[in-house]
């Protein structure tokens, strides 16, 4: 689960298709639109430059899109300045699970929001501005040096990038008490199709790339107690996991609003052989005041540390580390369960779990058709126990094998088959927003929302 989350930092990034043949003629547009002594060529890098491979690794934090076959953007542009992203929209006329941030099938141009992160909180009205660019971890920094008794509702990953995380949901910790990160967005400054920047309150949940580029958010702080409570506890089968499993899930929705426990399951390895384990992570909002060892009491910045897996004593700067601690590959997939998973359902997934090769570590397609099969098999087994018509999924748990725009011809009665997936009845609602904003279609990928037939 933990490796799931970061997809999330991929949104830093916004690609999206150029009409333009070659970079020398973006390069005259950018001059063009900033005038002779521009200083654009300083934020823009072709192939053949030294940074080119760093910039597109530095965020980057699924390797499975870092392979030679990858299509790679024409040029990479990182911004300092919100009329930079202004003039490369108007150039280029023409961030997530499955790298759609990094990939496209047409010639496409980057732009990075690594240097647009800037981040103002102010505590007499317990809000905060925060820049597209800027990392959980950043903004939890800043909250954490400002106030012990605020703040923010989202993931607990730090490098995840809050462009992305904001406009898809967002969830972390607090979620039963505060809801998700969306929830506590108050109003967001986007550049739309005409470059423009807008102030627009309703940018949350459908995904944000689909209507322009989000440069920042305003947010509402919440009150965290002085001490909060975190634990871990494992359990193999052979110590009843099944069991526990079972009942977290009679029980989960009915617990107090201040207790989080969420559980992992995965497979390990104990020696020589191969073991399922399920890891139980709580967060309690106060204090237990209990010896236990598996109990630890801290403040709540110092709970994100614990759920990253530092250790006690490591200082909150570690939160500014733009790198995840664990990196590696995957493919992600998602369900809401709206009934519990019968025990048999729960020992058909630990079985596939047991028969699942070994870790995904080699970045090469033989490798990755091995492991997609594996999760795309083990979907299959548990369509009976999640939701139905339709099956319903997480946005940014990004999953292109519920279906695609193509190339050239985004169908609304298409793009509907995997849209409903995601949005459910929200989805023609959404597209009727993207027919407005964005007539043209220009902000596109192979699952952004849709024109609506009659436009």
């Amino acid at each position: 689960m933990r490796y799931l989350t970061l997809v999330f930092v991929l949104l830093l990034s916004i690609s999206w298709a150029s009409s333009y043949p070659t970079h020398e003629i973006f390069m005259q547009c950018m001059a063009t639109q900033f005038g002779p002594y521009t200083k654009s060529v300083e934020i823009i890098y072709a192939s053949k430059s030294s940074l080119y491979s760093y910039l597109l690794q530095s965020s980057q934090q699924n390797p499975r899109w870092l392979n030679s076959t990858t299509p790679k953007p024409l040029l990479i542009i990182t911004p300092f300045q919100e009329s930079e992203i202004q003039a490369a929209i108007l150039c280029s006329k023409s961030h997530d699970y499955e790298g759609l941030s990094y990939l496209c099938k047409t010639p496409f141009i980057l732009v990075d929001l690594i240097n647009l992160r800037s981040i103002e909180i102010n505590l007499e009205d317990e809000t905060g501005w925060v820049q597209s660019g800027a990392t959980l971890g950043e903004l939890y920094y800043s909250i954490a040096k400002k106030s012990e008794i605020n703040g923010f509702p989202a993931g607990i990953c730090p490098s995840v990038g809050v462009g992305g995380h904001f406009s898809g949901s967002g969830f972390g910790t607090l979620l039963r008490k505060y809801g998700l990160a969306e929830d506590n967005v108050l109003d967001t400054y986007l550049i739309n199709v005409n470059g423009e920047i807008v102030d627009r309150e309703a940018i949350r949940g459908g995904g944000g790339a689909s209507f322009g580029i989000i440069l920042s958010w305003k947010i509402k702080l919440v009150l965290v107690p002085p001490t909060v409570t975190a634990f871990t506890i494992h359990k193999t089968l052979e110590q009843g996991a099944t069991k526990l499993v079972s009942k977290w899930q009679y029980i989960a929705d009915k617990l107090h609003e201040d207790l989080f426990i969420r559980v992992i399951i995965q497979d390990v390895e104990n020696g020589t052989q191969k073991i399922v384990q399920a890891s139980f992570q709580s967060l309690f909002l106060a204090g237990l005041g209990l010896e236990a060892q598996d109990y630890i009491e801290m403040n709540w910045i110092q709970s994100l540390l614990y759920f990253n897996g530092y250790q006690n004593g490591d200082p909150l700067e570690v939160l500014l580390d733009r790198k995840t601690l664990y990196k590696s590959f995957f493919k992600a997939k998602s369900n809401f369960v709206k009934e519990p998973i019968s025990y048999i359902g729960l020992e058909g997934i630990w079985d596939r779990f047991l028969k699942k090769d070994i870790k995904w570590e080699v970045n090469s397609i033989r490798e990755s058709n091995k492991h997609v099969h594996w999760i795309r098999m083990l979907s299959k087994y548990m369509k009976p126990c999640v939701s139905k018509y339709p099956r319903a999924a997480y946005l940014y748990y990004r999953d292109l094998d519920l279906g695609t725009n193509k190339e050239g011809s985004m169908s609304y009665s298409e793009a509907r088959l995997w849209g409903v997936n995601y949005f459910k009845g929200n989805f023609k609602r959404l597209a009727h927003v993207k027919s407005n904003v964005d007539p043209n279609n220009f902000f596109k990928n192979e699952q952004s929302i849709p024109l609506l037939p009659e436009y």
